[in-house]
């Protein structure tokens, strides 16, 4: 079998900050920026992956949840509860720097983890957590 990860969805409930934070924070290049109905879907990914993206999503686009649902979903979002991904940079603790200069907010500086790893945690304009683990 040949199966690869081609997209990945996150909330978001500000495009523009979301954008900013992706393209301008991470260094992701925007890939995809489609507008329906006042939502916007965008599509970001690392450029030197071309085939693994992130769609950045309005939380209330999905027809099958209910309004309790819908607000449910936006207070998790506030809380940071609701969605994340894991990132991977070969130097952490420059990725951390410059993370920590943005307006990210900062969840946790890096640490050496009892399970083996290196990693740092971010919160992205939405709340998404963003845990970045250093490579190898």
């Amino acid at each position: 079998m040949d199966i690869t990860i081609h997209s990945a969805y996150l909330p978001h409930n500000d495009p523009d900050a979301a954008i900013a934070f992706y393209r301008d924070t991470l260094g992701f290049e925007v890939r995809n920026d489609v507008g329906y109905q006042g939502m916007r879907w965008i599509t970001v990914g690392p450029p030197d992956q071309p085939g693994t993206s992130i769609v950045l999503h309005p939380p209330a686009a999905d027809p099958g949840v209910t309004d309790d649902e819908r607000r449910t979903i936006v207070e998790m979002m506030a809380k940071g509860t609701y969605a994340g991904i894991n990132l991977a940079s070969n130097d952490l603790d420059a990725t951390f720097a410059r993370l920590q200069d943005s307006d990210a907010e900062v969840v946790q500086e890096p640490i050496d983890q009892p399970y083996g790893i290196r990693d740092c945690a971010f919160r992205d304009p939405a709340g998404n957590l963003i845990r970045i683990q250093q490579t190898r």
